[in-house]
């Protein structure tokens, strides 16, 4: 990759140039009115699209004005707590509802044991695959590491570039069948190359659901408890899904506008559900909670809890951004319906697991930090705790090394990334383009390089 230090110097001396020449004036984006984020003001996201897959609520309209309330996500009609609550007690609860965003109906017996049986069979990677791609280049970031394999897939499949619904149906059932392969596979290359641990790759069970087969794979003696897949799958069917708004899922539906292929189209919704401020976050969350048990001794003391939420908040602890990781939602306010649902699964784990005094500490800063927040900083909404608050430590307890929190989010998300690719093959025939308004500076009585802010030419 060419000399490192030298690149790594040239950079350097080039940084102040990007910052003077990238930077703009706040008050350009209030004089333009830009929707920064395809957001307004009041944090509402712009308009950009219609779905059938899913809704989330959290305002109701009083009159004239917007009123806060509790949050509710829908899957295709149905609420999904109710789904969540029914489907749980079978032991295909996230297949289920993968067949309802894709095809738009809840299987009747015989239909989910098609589409059980469909993904079963899929569950096989290319000969010398494992081998060739996923261990070839070890890494502990294992959401590359899937991008990647990902990529790869699409040189085995003659097919590849054909966007019509029957083969994307086919590429989508495919991916969401191997992608507990990539992933966990490609943990443990990285935990045998980089960190000198055994080596063992287990085949997925047939006839297991992919919660199932998730802790089968992972674990030396493929050994898991009823409980444990329960809360996994839990787990699953509430990360598969937020509407068509959240970055991945838009991703998803930006690069399937252009025309691009399954392959490029998930590996591009990889990308952006890696990044700390989507899929991440639940990494920051433990890693906060890591650092309160350190410096919080009594975790039932409420006194003390608060006393250092307010130093996080005020940057003067942890890793000094001011953030209260898994404490807020860009659409949430009062509550996220998923954090709701699933702090019922958390609770019963952590009694299993001998873990109530954590539980005690979770319980205790999901109640105190939107209070924290509320009375030092002037905040536009409310702010409640959100999935990634518990999904960490559930993971933690089910003994799911971190390095694989955000591919069990993308394990889960590919089902609604291929729901909202179909849709959008559907409905769409327009390349999704928003506008940029160029403000660039004068130079020498001319504006250098640009087509805009001319009154002869008009903006493209």
């Amino acid at each position: 990759m060419g000399s490192y230090d030298e690149i790594k110097s040239y950079a350097a001396r080039h940084k102040k140039m990007v910052i003077e020449h990238d930077s703009i004036p706040e008050e350009l984006y209030k004089e333009f009115d830009v929707k920064r984020g395809l957001r307004d003001q009041n944090g509402r996201g712009v308009l950009t699209g219609l779905t059938k897959i899913s809704e989330v609520i959290s305002q109701k309209k009083v009159g004239d004005k917007l009123e806060p309330v509790d949050g509710q996500l829908w899957y295709r009609g149905y609420n999904v707590e109710t789904l969540v609550n029914e489907y749980t007690k079978g032991r295909f609860a996230y297949e289920n509802l993968a067949y309802l965003l894709m095809f738009g109906k809840l299987p009747d017996a015989e239909e989910a044991q098609e589409f059980v049986k469909c993904l079963s069979a899929a569950r096989e990677l290319p000969t010398n695959f494992t081998r060739d791609v996923i261990m070839k280049a070890p890494t502990k970031d294992i959401m590359n590491s899937m991008t990647r394999s990902i990529l790869t897939l699409a040189s085995y499949d003659q097919n590849a570039m054909d966007t019509g619904l029957e083969n994307v149906i086919r590429q989508s059932m495919n991916l969401i069948a191997v992608f507990p392969m990539l992933a966990i596979y490609g943990y443990h290359a990285y935990n045998h190359y980089e960190r000198l641990e055994s080596m063992y790759i287990h085949r997925p069970g047939e006839n297991k659901s992919t919660a199932e087969n998730i802790l089968l794979m992972l674990r030396p003696d493929k050994k898991y408890t009823d409980i444990e897949a329960k809360v996994l799958d839990a787990a699953l069917m509430l990360h598969m899904e937020h509407g068509g708004g959240n970055n991945s899922t838009f991703t998803t539906r930006v690069v399937t506008s252009s025309g691009s292929d399954t392959y490029a189209t998930i590996a591009a919704a990889m990308s952006s559900l890696k990044g700390p401020k989507h899929g991440g976050a639940n990494i920051k969350v433990m890693e906060m909670m890591k650092n309160i048990r350190k410096n919080v001794k009594d975790y039932s003391d409420e006194d003390e809890i608060k006393a250092y939420l307010s130093k996080i908040l005020n940057g003067d602890a942890f890793d000094h951004t001011g953030l209260i990781y898994g404490i807020g939602h860009a659409v949430y306010s009062i509550s996220d319906p998923r954090e709701r649902i699933f702090k019922s699964y958390v609770t019963k784990l952590a009694k299993v697991k001998g873990r109530e005094e954590d539980m005690t500490l979770y319980s205790n800063i999901e109640k105190l930090a939107p209070i924290v927040i509320s009375e030092q900083r002037h905040i536009f909404k409310g702010v409640s705790p959100n999935v990634d608050f518990y999904s960490g430590f559930v993971y933690n307890m089910l003994d799911i090394p971190e390095e694989l929190y955000t591919p069990i989010f993308a394990i889960a998300r590919i089902a609604g990334w291929s729901a909202h690719r179909l849709e959008e093959l559907v409905g769409n025939s327009k390349i999704i383009r928003p506008a940029y308004k160029s403000v660039m500076i004068e130079e020498e009585g001319e504006l250098k390089n640009s087509r805009y802010n001319q009154d002869t030419l008009t903006k493209d």
